[in-house]
């Protein structure tokens, strides 16, 4: 008897944690994917990678991230930490982070892709 859980439900998707969870595991998963390399991850996601890359895209089109913002995103994402306020040469890298990760956070959630 196979008892219904988590790890074998096929329709089981685990949500991201945050914003930020979300954006390290884009940039990952696309290194992966230009790399050549499969990802073989046993965490199933409830968005595919060209769902998160279109999200981004028509932020960008629609002004709610600048350019600036995402230099900012992808500069720490390859980092893989988020910019820290208290080196002082990342204070504005910071500002940039936490406001676009806000509206990441805001799109990300209107899609389900966030726990609540």
């Amino acid at each position: 008897m196979l008892i219904n859980t988590k790890q074998n439900n096929p329709d089981f998707s685990e949500k991201f944690q945050s914003a930020e969870q979300l954006w390290f595991w884009f940039l990952y998963s696309k290194s992966i994917q230009t790399s050549f390399m499969r990802n073989y991850s046993t965490v199933r996601r409830p968005c595919e990678l060209l769902d998160v890359e279109t999200m981004i895209t028509k932020l960008y089109l629609s002004g709610k991230l600048t350019n600036e913002q995402l230099d900012i995103m992808k500069k720490f994402g390859d980092k893989k930490h988020a910019p820290r306020q208290y080196i002082y040469s990342e204070n504005r890298a910071t500002a940039l982070w936490n406001s676009a990760m806000t509206v990441l956070d805001a799109a990300a959630r209107k899609n389900g892709w966030l726990e609540d």
